[in-house]
């Protein structure tokens, strides 16, 4: 019976042995995640039978994350896994080392795909392997300018006084161009003209001593034929009073869509007895643009950045958890896939529930402690000699009763 307890010793001692050298050998692989041995005994009657590997657990304690600089390198900040498919099976992987395969995909060493899920579906629909479009920006025409600023209260409603159009339709006291888009993203100077009106109280409706106009152009020409003129009024306090959007109709030579309808919106443009000062100007159009690179942001959008200085969601990337990680069957290439023990994937965006945050740019190192290691190794190569001293003891009983 002692052959056999101390084979039984020595069969759990190689496997620890496994283990450890395992770890070790896996302490530089980037999201490896260590094993441990646990043991138990074997008992029969009075006397115990040996021992046995009861399970091998994984430890799915986080890593360490290092900065690669490299913006394909993805680590999670907290819970989960990358879900991924590979050879038609979905695997899970701590190991976000990705490469962009010329067809789009985004992929590790060993081919598998990362997943997620479309731009604009969101967590609703069924991810999907990740693919990043080859085609430019398609071109958005302008629909809005927000402008904001201030009209020198001072100025004179006098047309003596102000700048005379080219036109000799009307004058004004200022000034000042914006940019907009066509529907083939074709680019236009806008041109908006700002004059305070002379006081009417006979006009319908009458004019105030806070009224201005508005005209605009297009590429020097007057809207409309003269310039749509639009009013802007202000109360006492210099606010501005009504509706502070006024639309204007552009028209176009060269097959854009026409007409083209922009609302001006001057929301926060006030009235004071100060100089003419614009404070914002932007508006939402822009023209087609090629891709010129990629980045990924801490919720695991995948971001499209383009040659128009414009920028896209393109999909975001899903990831999974489970109820009981160490469930989970290793299948090598740093993943695992999910098994009854494990539980099904519960799967979702970076940054909720029990998902940990993407970070971009970095890596998860293993979470091998070597030094705990190295001295696990000691004590399993010890046991293991203690095991093999038991069997060379028993050989030596059994010998001294064969030469009696």
């Amino acid at each position: 019976m002692g052959f056999s307890q101390a084979l039984s010793g020595l069969n759990a001692a190689s496997s620890q042995l496994d283990v450890v050298g395992n770890n070790i050998a896996n302490s530089q692989t980037v999201g490896f995640k260590g094993s441990s041995v646990q043991f138990a005994d074997v008992y029969a009657a009075k006397t115990g039978l040996g021992t046995r590997v009861s399970a091998v657990l994984q430890d799915f304690s986080n890593g360490a994350l290092e900065s690669s600089g490299r913006n394909l390198d993805l680590a999670i900040a907290g819970g989960g896994f990358f879900r991924m498919t590979q050879n038609d099976q979905v695997v899970y992987s701590r190991n976000g080392q990705l490469t962009m395969t010329p067809d789009g995909y985004l992929e590790n060493a060993q081919g598998a795909r990362l997943t997620g899920y479309p731009a604009g579906v969101g967590a609703g629909g069924q991810p999907q392997a990740l693919q990043v479009p080859a085609a430019a920006l398609e071109a958005k025409a302008t629909t809005g300018v927000n402008a904001s600023l201030n009209l020198d209260a001072n100025s004179s409603s006098n047309p003596a006084d102000q700048t005379q159009h080219a036109s000799g339709n009307f004058s004004y006291n200022y000034a000042n161009s914006s940019t907009v888009y066509d529907s083939l993203g074709n680019r236009h100077n806008v041109t908006m003209y700002f004059a305070k009106l002379e006081p009417d109280a006979t006009a319908n409706p009458p004019i105030g001593d806070n009224d201005w106009q508005v005209r605009t152009s297009i590429d020097g020409t007057l809207t409309g034929g003269d310039g749509q003129p639009q009013p802007l009024t202000f109360d006492s306090n210099g606010q501005l009073t009504g509706s502070d959007t006024l639309t204007y109709t552009f028209t176009h030579a060269n097959g854009a869509t026409n007409p083209q309808g922009v609302a001006f919106d001057f929301g926060g443009t006030t009235q004071y007895g100060n100089d003419f000062e614009l404070s914002s100007l932007n508006q939402d159009g822009y023209t087609s643009g090629s891709m010129v690179g990629i980045t990924i942001d801490d919720a695991g959008n995948v971001i499209g950045s383009y040659s128009n200085e414009e920028s896209k969601v393109l999909g975001t990337i899903a990831l999974a958890n489970f109820r009981n990680p160490e469930g989970l069957k290793p299948v090598g290439d740093n993943a695992w896939v999910e098994t009854t023990a494990s539980g099904q994937a519960l799967v979702g965006l970076a940054g909720s529930g029990m998902l940990g945050s993407i970070e971009s740019g970095t890596v998860e190192t293993s979470n091998v402690d070597l030094t705990k290691e190295l001295v696990d190794l000691i004590i399993a190569q010890r046991n293991f000699q203690a095991n093999s001293q038991t069997i060379k003891t028993q050989d030596e009983v059994m010998q001294g009763i064969v030469n009696l």
